[in-house]
């Protein structure tokens, strides 16, 4: 009787093994070696593969392994039957693990990067079949890592002894356990360390590879074409042009769309190429900011000026991604120059200033930002977008200014309001939304409430 198609768990976190239906007749036998919609709707990563190997073995008791590999791997077996051994020589508490198990053609076990591969045949004219997510090349073989046959700890039963087995000297020569180096995970690396949610992120993600535009620049294809995206798989872009106003000019039209859509473009081929979780931040302006209340992830764009044009180009093209988060935000406010240390400045130097207040939203503070985007990665949240500000009531840029006049100590009756007509007559200046409300429903259902908008200015005044 043919057994269905099933997964099973291993001792190994991540190591699958596999039941593959075989239908046979008087002719021979038939099955589906891989099968991506059936698999991964078992439980299976969709782990993309781009390259098909085969390994022949003439006789029983070729012994192959232990090696590591910078990339997943599927295994089966064509024809014959192997004894296989995996050992876990990923960084981690699962450091050392061993799964063994017999595969023949009705078996195939889904090996993930780092865990050591090694098998041993158990009939003559075996052919041992494995695809990967990554095409081989020399350079890669520096970052295998490798473990010997004859380990003590691992202690693999051989069905025939070593001694007695076809190997290679190279792999008895290779390093015991308490000698391994074991393979580090793979990193998220962020775009734009330098800017005010990078600097936020940096204190976020210790662990993370940042680059600010010197060594990545959205606009300069060669400096993405130089990454080693094989170390990643998660990449957030928090790189922006955010010149609102110099957008409008036919230099800074052509630079926006450059860094906000051109190049948004040529790092989310990247990511493809490389099934990269990409987490990119966008922005209130790709609304026009005419509705009564809160905007939510599925309103309609109308932007009102060039860089809200950018931003929805940019936000279209990141969610033809399979795995991304759009992370739309708006008045950050971090560590750098912003509306809030301008308007300490003014308080500090006894000025009275007019303050718009017919435009209307919540702060979102950077260290809010970082903290809601680790959380959607580490929870795994369903790819797609969140609004992310930090909750409260409505304020306008006036109610803003006053607050912070008063903490610091200030009479709040300085500021005084004006609408942003009469604030920009007569200047070149890109048009508002009016209304930059986000509502917070989805990423609250999803887990993170960010702090009070108020409470977290006060925090923020407290610690510069």
């Amino acid at each position: 009787m043919t057994k269905p198609l099933a997964v099973h768990e291993t001792t190994i976190p991540g190591l699958v093994l596999l039941d593959l239906p075989v239908h046979g007749d008087n002719r021979g036998w038939f099955k589906e070696n891989w099968q991506r919609e059936k698999m991964v709707a078992l439980g299976l990563p969709d782990f993309g593969p781009v390259q098909n190997n085969i390994s022949f073995n003439d006789s029983r008791g070729a012994t192959r392994g232990i090696h590591a590999e910078p990339w997943d791997k599927y295994v089966s077996v064509a024809t014959g039957r192997i004894f296989g051994a995996w050992v876990d020589l990923r960084e981690g508490d699962s450091f050392g693990a061993v799964f063994t198990a017999e595969l023949g053609p009705d078996t195939a076990i889904f090996v993930p990067r780092g865990v050591g591969n090694s098998y041993q045949t158990l009939e003559d004219d075996t052919a041992y079949v494995y695809l990967v997510n990554d095409h081989w090349s020399a350079q890669a073989q520096g970052e295998y890592t490798f473990l010997n046959l004859e380990d003590e700890t691992a202690a693999i039963q051989w069905p025939i002894p070593l001694g007695e087995a076809e190997r290679s000297e190279k792999d008895l020569a290779l390093p015991r356990l308490a000698e391994v180096v074991p393979m580090k995970p793979k990193r998220t690396l962020v775009i734009g360390a330098h800017g005010q949610l990078g600097r936020a992120l940096q204190r976020a993600l210790p662990g993370a590879d940042f680059a600010d535009r010197a060594r990545i620049d959205l606009c300069n294809e060669e400096t993405l074409d130089r990454v080693a995206w094989q170390d990643y798989d998660t990449v957030i872009n928090a790189a922006a042009y955010t010149a609102v106003d110099a957008a409008e000019t036919p230099e800074g039209r052509t630079d926006c769309w450059d860094a906000n859509v051109t190049g948004v473009a040529r790092l989310v081929r990247h990511a493809a190429a490389h099934r990269l979780t990409l987490v990119h931040v966008l922005s209130d302006y790709v609304f026009d900011g005419t509705k009564s209340g809160p905007y939510v992830e599925t309103d309609e764009f109308a932007p009102l000026g060039v860089y809200g044009q950018t931003k929805a180009a940019g936000d279209a093209i990141v969610s033809t991604l399979p795995k991304h988060y759009i992370v739309r935000t708006s008045w950050v406010i971090g560590e750098g120059k912003n509306f809030v240390r301008t308007m300490v400045s003014l308080a500090e130097r006894g000025v009275d200033p007019a303050v718009v207040d017919d435009q209307i939203g919540r702060l979102s503070f950077t260290e809010d930002i970082a903290a809601g985007i680790v959380h959607l990665l580490v929870s795994d949240a369903h790819a797609g977008t969140y609004n992310l500000s930090n909750e409260g009531p409505a304020m306008s840029w006036a109610d803003i200014a006053r607050a912070v006049y008063a903490h610091l100590g200030h009479d709040a009756d300085r500021v005084s309001g004006t609408s942003t007509e009469e604030y920009f007559a007569g200047k070149s200046a890109a048009p508002r939304p009016l209304n930059s409300q986000l509502s917070l429903e989805k990423i609250a259902a999803a887990g993170f409430v960010p702090r009070n908008a108020l409470a977290a200015l006060r925090s923020y005044l407290d610690e510069r």
